[in-house]
């Protein structure tokens, strides 16, 4: 703008000026016309271009996305032997992208055709126009050649600006998704006057918790339990009951319609979130690896971990010896998503992880549901000597796994419908202890 655009406008100003002043005021007319009709046509055509250059950035993202998508679930293509329909897919999107790329090509060769006309028929007028006067003796020979110099030093910076325009444009238009990305507005966020979480023990309070994604589908209904310092809290029931829902709304990541979860008596919505989520630990469900070494897995837990300390919690995990069997150890890639790793092996990484980061709070969400029965032995063994004096919350489906639980809570469609120990459940003989007989019978059925 400054370079290139200012000096222009200072430049067409002048000329202006001295054609007006000068000579006869036609020369300035003609001018100022050809220059006000070089910019709307500018400004039109570019605007109408826009929708091309739009469209390009747009399938551009999507065969990427597409790309990326069928990379990284090529086992399931291979499943389903759709590497042709991928291809298909992909080389849709690149077709619809390159239609928009030659649309946009041929727009931009009118715009310049356009603009180089407007140029030309201003200056043969002007040309013209001087050529008359010198004839008729009006003006000299000289007038001609200064009036051609003028217009020749006024119009090729104005084919400049044309192009510092356009540039000026398509950057914006690639830049759109970018912009929009940064006006997307945080679910949740920290209050003003939020405070660091201070841990007193780590008591966790669901107070008539009621929560829903969508307006028209509640997940969780009046839910109201305590999960005392130091203690273990088991969540069971069926898959859709709203437990994993429980989790991320500790972790914050959404903030729930009415009611409260507070830890330690403060509420979680006045505690900073980077805080809390430091308090707390999770072993999750469906565990996502990265694709780098399983040392640099294990140390994502805490960065600024030692050796040794990695070492411990992969031992903590029953992941050590298996470690220390792979030809490469610890700098062993896992592959993207940890695909070179059975799942067991993923969940014991992620455990140890987990450990390393050495939480005040637990979460197990079917830590173990990877994992064979006597591996599950031998990590629940392990788990429960970590967690001793450790508040925690463990989400589970086999009802084996929360047997020791102080308190065992039962969820059906977001609601709390049984609460107490192992031994108070069965007795009362409901829906915990149909699901425990259940299990024991298809644990017989197996053996």
């Amino acid at each position: 703008m400054i370079f290139n655009i200012l000096p222009t406008l200072v430049e067409i100003g002048l000329v202006t000026a001295i054609l007006l002043s000068q000579y006869d005021s036609i020369f300035a007319l003609i001018t100022t016309c050809t220059i006000l009709l070089y910019i709307i046509y500018t400004l039109a055509v570019t605007e109408w271009r826009m929708r091309f250059r739009r469209t390009m950035n747009e399938m551009d993202s999507k065969a990427n996305n597409q790309a990326i998508d069928s990379l990284l679930n090529y086992e399931t293509v291979k499943y389903f032997n759709n590497e042709t329909y991928e291809l298909q897919r992909y080389d849709e999107t690149l077709a619809s992208w390159e239609t928009s790329a030659i649309k946009n090509q041929t727009s931009l060769s009118l715009l310049n055709i356009g603009q180089g006309t407007i140029i030309s028929i201003g200056l043969t007028l002007l040309m013209l126009l001087a050529g008359q006067g010198v004839v008729e003796g009006e003006l000299t020979l000289g007038d001609l050649v200064l009036i051609n110099a003028f217009l020749l030093q006024l119009y090729l910076p104005l084919g400049f600006l044309g192009f510092v325009y356009r540039e000026i444009r398509h950057s914006l238009a690639d830049m759109e998704r970018m912009f929009s990305l940064l006006e997307q507005k945080e679910e949740t966020i920290d209050r003003q006057n939020a405070i660091p979480l201070k841990l007193n023990g780590g008591a966790i309070k669901f107070d008539h918790v009621c929560f829903h994604y969508d307006a028209n589908r509640s997940i969780l209904h009046d839910v109201d339990f305590t999960l005392e310092a130091g203690k273990k809290l088991a969540i069971v029931g069926a898959s859709g009951s709203g437990k994993s829902t429980l989790v991320r709304l500790l972790f914050r990541f959404y903030d729930i319609q009415s009611g409260s979860i507070t830890i330690d008596g403060t509420d979680i919505r006045d505690i900073q979130q980077r805080s809390l989520r430091q308090a707390i630990g999770v072993v999750p469900q469906d565990t996502v690896l990265f694709n780098n070494t399983i040392y640099h897995n294990i140390l994502y837990g805490d960065p600024t971990s030692t050796k040794e300390s990695i070492i411990t919690a992969a031992k903590q995990a029953h992941i050590h010896d298996f470690i220390t069997s792979l030809p490469d150890g610890y700098e062993t890639l896992v592959g993207e998503r940890g695909l070179k790793l059975s799942g067991g092996e993923k969940q014991r990484v992620a455990i140890a992880r987990t450990l390393l980061k050495q939480p005040h709070i637990l979460i197990f969400d079917e830590a173990t549901s990877a994992l064979d029965s006597h591996s599950e032995k031998a990590i629940n063994q392990q788990l429960q000597s970590i967690s001793t004096n450790k508040t925690t919350l463990i989400i589970a489906h086999r009802l084996s796994t929360v047997v020791d639980a102080d308190t065992i809570i039962v969820l059906e469609h977001g609601r709390i419908i049984e609460r107490g120990t192992h031994q108070e459940l069965l007795s009362q003989r409901q829906h915990y202890a149909a699901m425990w007989a259940l299990q024991q019978t298809q644990g017989h059925h197996l053996k």
